[in-house]
């Protein structure tokens, strides 16, 4: 059965902007995400989806694909607007469940692993993650200071990537020496021209590689703790790539085909 909701004030409309939130995400253990590619891939990748809310359109045409034991509300243009964090609403929303994850650690993974130093932009961190995606790594570590993977423009500029690599939060220091131990190296991103030129790296099946902040770059000391500390020459007269730019570059370097 189909619930109908035509108030902005509904106690439901109210809990899912806060969804958008971080004190919701913290107070509810779920989140929410907006239009239908999103929601689909949710749903194809077996996430926790649990209630749907969508226009009468968008019940139409999309369903019959839904999950047999989600919750479904019909809302008008009005709630999708309220709920919208685009000017053209799509129509449709899920409630998703933050589960308690399986614990990713360091001292158990393996493969490619992309970690983000204080990125803040939201755009960077989608692109980042859609890119890590497309060049077969494991995952990517949210560290402290990065933009949450729960907020609208985030999970919006992932594009449905988070459910395709391991997304986990951690501290950068630990995840870069533990790794070290385990002999697997750590690539840290410079402007510096000490660094290593990143096409000289032969590339190796288990390693991390670290990204920094926008307009500070890596933090002091996480540049210290790396295995090696890699460039991108500059061709032209550009002072440097965009951090996503140059995380494309030095994903698909690292990671081509043994």
């Amino acid at each position: 059965m189909i619930e109908t909701i035509t108030s902005i004030q509904n106690a439901k409309v109210k809990k899912w902007q806060h969804l958008t939130t971080k004190k919701g995400h913290q107070k509810f253990h779920q989140y929410l995400v907006e239009g239908w590619h999103i929601v689909g891939d949710a749903i194809t990748a077996g996430q926790p989806v649990v209630q749907i809310a969508a226009t009468a359109a968008q019940l139409e045409q999309h369903q019959a694909d839904f999950p047999n034991n989600v919750e479904q509300f019909e809302i008008n243009d009005e709630i999708a607007k309220k709920l919208s964090d685009t000017v053209t609403p799509q129509g449709i929303f899920a409630v998703i469940d933050i589960l308690p994850a399986n614990h990713v650690t360091p001292d158990t993974v393996s493969g490619a692993w992309l970690l983000l130093d204080r990125i803040q932009d939201p755009g960077n961190i989608g692109t980042m993650v859609r890119t890590a995606d497309a060049a077969g790594f494991k995952g990517v570590v949210f560290g402290k200071g990065t933009a949450s993977r729960y907020t609208p423009k985030v999970i919006r500029s992932m594009q449905g990537s988070q459910f395709h690599v391991q997304l986990t939060e951690g501290d950068l220091t630990e995840w870069v020496n533990t790794l070290k131990d385990r002999q697997m190296p750590v690539y840290g991103s410079a402007l510096d021209e000490q660094a290593k030129d990143y096409q000289t790296v032969t590339n190796q099946a288990d390693f991390g590689l670290i990204m920094g902040n926008e307009g500070q770059g890596m933090s002091a000391d996480l540049m210290a703790a790396t295995t090696i500390n890699l460039y991108i020459p500059i061709k032209g007269d550009a002072e440097s790539l965009n951090v996503a730019v140059a995380a494309g570059v030095l994903m698909f370097q690292l990671n081509h085909d043994l």
